[in-house]
């Protein structure tokens, strides 16, 4: 079993909670990192695989992307254990009743992430009352199909690209996972005249070094296709996109899919992570020393949660695109200033951004420990 104080520092995690009904086949996990500036928000992911530490570092990973925005809530992450491709009536009955067995957990707002979404999200409101990431019936901004995620993502990409040495027109894309956040950054950053010249999904790569057609790649991913029914393209192995050459390199599907073992293999200029810790942070490193220049997560992938919480505000969509436009083209340029300054890593510099911050809020609690 893990040792869960193993990665436990000043900042939390301030609780840990194992869900478990053997009855109805449910196993899940709560980490809530940290709630100084006010409740963790934190989006609850299906997935067969798990660890506690790695739970743990998505939870942080969301503190870290709250408080660089300026939202007044903590970082959390939840797991339910299972197949996030499994039947929906099974999916209702687990997502209710993990969200009924964490009721009495008041500092954890759900949230969606990989293998849920709205409707999941609106069974969690049914039960406990506590989510975002609402189907529009019931007050919520739908994330995905607007691409908040992304729409963040592209201002982060925007503001990095000279620093990266290059124009975004006839810019090559790599996408590696074509959801909700992956297929919407290829369209944003074609219409800044960028090209998607590969693609990877669950079932393998689609490369064309001429250019793919983002829109009926997103068709034939909405009609339950793959990539590869795609009648143009090269069909390679999904491990092949990591191979792919071009200068915006998109990782937004699992973590820990770059780690020091195959990042030798990337091509690119820029990594802009669409996903939270799609990359260890040894691989990181390897890049920064080789002069490619990396978006951490939690600056530029946080236009989901930015929706989430004024969602739960009551904002407009129109307030919620400007939001997240302002928020994250503003941190990517604070982060690049610190990095153009000492030549630190960016996640160095971006943590730091977010530590300070955080500091403040947890110098105003009973128990101060700086």
């Amino acid at each position: 079993m893990e040792n869960v104080f193993a990665f436990a520092d000043e900042w939390g995690p301030a609780k840990i909670i194992h869900v478990y009904e053997p009855e109805i086949g449910l196993k899940g996990i709560l980490v809530v990192d940290n709630v100084a500036v006010g409740p963790a928000i934190g989006g609850l992911r299906i997935a067969p695989d798990v660890s506690v530490g790695e739970c743990f570092r998505l939870a942080r990973a969301m503190t870290l992307k709250n408080i660089s925005a300026g939202l007044p809530h903590g970082g959390a992450k939840s797991v339910l254990f299972g197949d996030p491709k499994m039947p929906l009536e099974r999916k209702e009955r687990l997502v209710r009743a993990m969200a009924c067995a964490l009721r009495d957990c008041r500092d954890y707002i759900f949230g969606p992430d990989m293998g849920t979404d709205e409707t999941c999200m609106g069974w969690v409101r049914d039960e406990i009352g506590r989510a975002v990431g609402l189907p529009e019936a019931l007050g919520g901004i739908p994330l995905d199909e607007l691409g908040l995620t992304a729409w963040g993502l592209r201002h982060a990409v925007e503001v990095a690209a000279p620093m990266a040495g290059f124009e975004l027109a006839g810019a090559r894309v790599v996408v590696q996972g074509f959801g909700a956040v992956g297929r919407h950054a290829a369209r944003f950053l074609g219409e800044l005249g960028a090209v998607l010249v590969g693609a990877a999904d669950s079932r393998g790569t689609l490369y064309d070094p001429d250019g793919l057609d983002v829109g009926h790649l997103i068709a034939l991913k909405k009609a339950g296709g793959s990539l590869l029914d795609a009648e143009k393209g090269q069909k390679l192995d999904q491990d092949a996109v990591i191979d792919l050459e071009c200068e915006i390199w998109i990782p937004a599907a699992r973590p820990d899919v770059v780690t020091e073992e195959n990042v030798h293999r990337l091509r690119t200029r820029l990594v802009a992570q669409g996903a939270n810790v799609p990359l260890t942070v040894g691989a990181e490193g390897i890049l920064h020393r080789q002069g490619v220049l990396n978006l951490p997560d939690f600056i530029a992938n946080a236009g989901g949660v930015i929706c989430g919480a004024l969602e739960y505000r009551g904002a407009s969509r129109k307030q919620v695109f400007d939001t997240v436009e302002e928020k994250i083209r503003g941190n990517t340029e604070k982060m690049l200033q610190g990095v153009r300054k000492d030549g630190r890593m960016p996640r160095e510099v971006a943590t730091d951004m977010a530590m300070e911050r955080l500091r403040q809020a947890m110098n105003t609690r009973r128990w101060k420990v700086f």
